[in-house]
């Protein structure tokens, strides 16, 4: 499997998402991505309680923890690779996670705009 160029949202070097759980699609702990990545696990977000709770009433749990698969489940605060459709649904219902624009694939911006992305950041000064 081939990885695309490890870039973020600035054309600049991809930073890496430091953290536990271990993410990313490669599981490399960026937001690094390739054609086999069919859910653009791009956008590096900042978990809310929200969010959280916004996910697993739309069916994706991200709290509870799966031992078969060494998952801890997530909590507020973490950091973590989210496919970018779901961030942007998460958005148009007004429960998106802040995002960390620097450790944010730039292949986010096909389906996300990054004035979209900008208003969410965490790492902007």
């Amino acid at each position: 499997m081939e990885m695309d160029e490890s870039l973020n949202v600035f054309g600049e070097k991809l930073e890496e998402s430091h953290g536990n759980p271990v993410t990313g699609f490669f599981r490399d702990n960026c937001c690094n991505t390739s054609k086999d990545d069919v859910g653009s696990h791009t956008v590096c977000i900042e978990a809310s309680k929200e969010f959280l709770e916004y996910s697993r009433f739309r069916g994706n749990d991200l709290s509870t923890p799966i031992s078969d698969f060494n998952f801890p489940g997530l909590r507020p605060g973490d950091m973590w690779c989210l496919c970018a459709a779901r961030w942007l649904e998460a958005e148009q219902n007004k429960m998106a996670p802040r995002v960390f624009l620097k450790k944010t694939h730039i292949k986010a911006l096909e389906i996300v705009p990054l004035a979209l992305l900008k208003q969410y950041a965490a790492d902007l000064n």
